[in-house]
Formats: structure tokens, sequence, C-alpha cells
């Protein structure tokens, strides 16, 4: 059932800081350069940040506490850990070697060290899950896009005929006891990227534990997770962009921030966040436009193009930041009446915040009270 409810009305202070161009924004926050960090005083109240590049994308740790310069540190550290192991760019990572050495067209398979499997083995879950949406065997079509390596372009008909068969998960196959991917046939190829950074920032919260850090959060690429509450005991908040909005990424977090400069980012709105994470999906992230027509890199294993499925935009809120990020993308493709329904369904592991191609907005009820829109009617979904 779906209610529709009153737009409430945010109050943002300030102006919006984007720290080396970064989605994630902090009142009060220091750094000393891409890499570097910045210490907080004594008590441990001021957030130590770490900006830096990896994973294609700007990414920011933050943390708080007496440990938080180390827990940073070591954030980054396992952030290119899990790059070197993931990247399909990347022909020495543990990915390609199975990829066959990162060739579309050269036979793969072989062993992964155990998390790397475990990955794998998640995503072919996830992949029945979803109903085949999220299909980690669809490297060879993002690919012939070009989204693998920003050569785009629009492949012909024919050529996605002949390899849609390749991008079907159920023709991998994975071995838990020996951690090796087996292909039924020659030229397929898997790509984590969906799980990847949802993933990565997953690892971030269990180091910052493992750090003593009881308040802090991740920003890879417009993908957010916050371990516990602010130093002060209140929930972080955390904008959601809006997919018609002129440039930035999703994901701020928004406090000490302005949401609408003349030709800056604007958002859908904001939700007030403990302890998840907060990932979205949308048209808008990777694209381009050939012969006056848009493509974005949210591919629909069905056809081997980009899903045309009524929505603009899915959010995923989880404790698990690696689902959140699998099903920002499936439930994008599904559609709206689909993914309300798989979200009924498993109502216990995640929420959602959807935009749909007229502008309509739904939210689901568990979260309805945590998320506040200022642009928006606020379609409460049960």
């Amino acid at each position: 059932m779906i209610k529709r409810v009153n737009k409430k009305q945010i109050l943002l202070c300030g102006l919006l800081s984007l720290c080396m161009g970064l989605s994630l924004c902090l009142w009060g926050c220091g750094s000393e350069g891409e890499s570097g960090s910045a210490s907080g005083p004594a008590d441990g109240q001021e957030p130590v940040s770490r900006d830096f590049f990896a994973m294609d994308t700007y990414m920011t740790v933050t943390a708080y506490g007496e440990n938080a310069a180390e827990a940073t540190e070591a954030a980054e550290a396992e952030v290119n850990r899990l790059d070197a192991m993931l990247s399909t760019g990347n022909a020495d990572s543990e990915i390609a070697r199975v990829n066959g050495g990162g060739g579309v067209d050269a036979a793969g398979g072989g062993e992964l060290s155990e998390e790397a499997g475990a990955l794998v083995e998640q995503g072919l879950a996830l992949y029945e899950e979803t109903g085949r949406k999220f299909d980690i065997a669809i490297y060879p079509i993002m690919d012939a896009w070009g989204f693998t390596d920003k050569d785009y372009r629009v492949p012909s008909d024919e050529e996605l005929e002949k390899l849609l068969p390749l991008t079907d998960a159920a023709k991998v196959h994975y071995d838990a006891e020996k951690h090796s991917v087996s292909f039924d046939a020659e030229g397929m190829a898997i790509d984590l990227g969906g799980i990847a950074k949802g993933y990565t920032s997953s690892r971030i919260m269990e180091i910052y534990r493992e750090h003593g850090v009881e308040s802090g959060l991740v920003s890879l690429g417009g993908n957010v997770q916050v371990l516990g509450t602010k130093p002060d005991g209140s929930s972080w908040r955390v904008a959601v962009q809006d997919p018609g909005s002129s440039s930035g990424d999703e994901g701020d977090e928004a406090d000490g921030g302005s949401a609408a400069e003349d030709g800056q980012v604007q958002y859908l709105g904001i939700l007030e966040a403990v302890d998840t994470a907060v990932i979205t999906s949308g048209a808008y992230e990777r694209n381009f436009t050939q012969d006056g027509h848009l493509y974005h890199h949210i591919i629909d294993p069905a056809t081997g193009k980009p899903a045309d499925s009524g929505l603009k935009s899915v959010t995923i809120v989880s404790e698990d930041g690696t689902l959140a990020d699998a099903l920002s993308t499936s439930l994008y493709i599904m559609g709206k009446d689909a993914a309300l329904e798989y979200w009924r369904a498993h109502a216990d592991q995640f929420d959602c915040i959807l935009m749909d191609d007229a502008g309509e907005l739904y939210v689901t009820a568990p979260i309805a009270e945590q998320f506040s829109s200022d642009a928006y009617h606020v379609n409460v979904v049960e």
C-alpha cells in the first residue's frame, strides 16, 4: 500500500564545502591533500579525514576518536588492497586473471583467494535471488559499450545478440572448496564492480571497530556508509542526489551544507542514518550521449542495453553494504512495481527510496520518518 504525504521542509545551514571534489561534505573537516590525514584535538571530537582516488573514483574516509588517524590510514590501505584484488582493469588482479588476463576473447577460469571467491559466490547467489537482474557475468557487454575503458560506443543489435549468451551468470561455476571459478564458454568474464564498493565500505566499518572508533563514515564515489552516530549522539544526515540536478555525486553528508546554490547539485531529500549503508544507482552516474541519445551504464542483462525501467534512481538503505550495492542496481533494472514487491519479500534486509520518470518519490515505511524532502511529495510504501 502506498500513502501520499506532504513534503517536509529541511533546514541546511551554511555553504556546501566539497573536499577534493568528493560527494562527502563534513562540517569542520580537514585534510593534508590527496592521501593526507588531518589530526583533530586530543578529545577526538574533530574529524580525521583522508581523501584519495581508488576504484576509479574519489573517496573520503572519516573517523573520530583517539585512534582516528590510524583507523583512516588503515582504511585507505584496505581500499587499495581490495582495488588491486578486484579491479577488472588491472591485469594482475585476481578477477582479471580468471577472466583470461582481462581479455574477453581469452579462455578464463582459475583459483581465487578465499575472500574474492566468497564475493563471487555471493554474486552468484544474488543473481538467483534477484531474478537474474544482478549479473556478475555482464562484463563482455559492459566492455562492448565502452563502460570498462571509457571508449564509449553503441554496439549493434547483432553484436549484442552474439554477446548475450556469454553474459549469463548461470554459466559461471564456483567451487567453494577449491575457491575456483570456471565458465561454460570461452569469452566469458566476470565483473564484481556491482558489489565491490559496498563490500569495501563494510570492510572499512570493521576496520574502524578494530581501532576502537565508534563514530565515522566513508564515501566511496557517492556510496556512503556510517558507523554509529555522530560524536554528539545525533544521527548522520545523508543527502540523496536528485537525478535531474546538474552536477555532483549522490550520498553527501549534508550537515553544514547548502542543498542548492545555482548550478550546484540538488537533493531528493535527507536521510537520518545510524550504522547503515546508503547506496544509490541512477542513470546520471556514468553515461554518454550519441546522436542526441543518452546511454547509461546500468545494463539490463536480458537485453544487453541500458535498462529502461521507468526509474530515475534507486537508493538502498541496509546494514550490509555489499547487499545495498547489489540491490541498488538490481531494483533499478526491475522497475518500481517489481522493486517494491521485492522489498516487501525482503523487508528485514533493506529499505529503499525510489524516484520514477514521472518525478514521483517512493520511500519504504520503516525509514519514512527518517527521510525528509523540501522538493517532492513523499509516497510512503507499506
